[in-house]
């Protein structure tokens, strides 16, 4: 059928036909230029993160410095504020991290050191800066007077580092704190001294008078086995074991 102006008239089918290979290729590029300019966009927000990672870093390194300077000239305050610099701008540098908590500790501070030593772990990459690190948590919990967790400390500085004699001899000083402690906490609980026992007590105290030490221990040892709470003078009469030992040896 002749159309107006001369044209030849296509149907809608053949219309859609004609133009659907067109519209496939314009989309197929349109999707391939959506993810060319992802993948650019993406690999140059990488690049710029890096960069951003970079400066920071050499910042960090910059107040990690500045610190040191300090901290040898004993300005303690100055010293814990430029290191809390250095890890505002990477919180996992160990150096800044390890040399913030070795300030707060010299300022006695030694929850927050610890915090920062634990951060200080993190950023650890060698068996002997883990060492180091836990090393200084065992003596900042030691200060704390908390015993059992500085010999936790101190036997995972020993795992990194089982040759360092100086974090043996604070596990073993930490250990006989720890039983002491332990010793004193089960002393607080144990019940007073009944009157049997305080009868018992004043017995050995009349025979030492007498300078009779060993009849004054056997009394107590065997006034214990009646009465659990003539425990409560065990420092006694480990005191008269001594002294029955001295004897002894003359």
């Amino acid at each position: 059928m002749a159309a107006k102006n001369g044209f030849v008239s296509r149907t809608k089918k053949e219309i859609s036909k004609a133009i659907q290979p067109s519209l496939n290729d314009f989309f197929k590029k349109k999707h391939m230029n959506i993810r060319y300019l992802l993948l650019l966009f993406l690999c140059s927000f990488s690049a710029f993160a890096q960069q951003d990672t970079l400066v920071a870093q050499r910042e960090a390194r910059r107040f990690v410095r500045e610190g040191n300077e300090l901290y040898k000239n004993k300005k303690l305050t100055e010293a814990v504020i430029s290191y809390k610099k250095a890890t505002e701008k990477t919180a996992t540098y160990f150096k800044a991290a390890h040399n913030l908590g070795n300030a707060l500790y010299k300022q006695a501070n030694y929850k927050e050191a610890i915090t920062q030593y634990e951060l200080a772990l993190k950023g650890a990459k060698s068996a002997q800066e883990k060492a180091q690190t836990y090393h200084n948590i065992g003596n900042a919990h030691v200060a704390e007077k908390n015993f059992e967790k500085a010999v936790e400390a101190f036997k995972n500085s020993l795992r990194n580092n089982p040759k360092d004699e100086e974090t043996r001899y604070n596990l073993a000083h930490a250990l006989q704190q720890l039983k002491k402690q332990e010793e004193q906490t089960n002393k607080n609980k144990q019940d007073p001294p009944s009157a049997y026992a305080k009868r018992m007590k004043k017995k050995a105290d009349a025979l030492l008078e007498k300078f009779q030490f060993k009849k004054a221990l056997e009394l107590m040892d065997k006034a214990l086995l009646k009465d659990k709470t003539v425990a409560n003078y065990k420092d006694y009469m480990k005191k008269l074991e001594s002294v029955i030992e001295i004897k002894e040896a003359r």
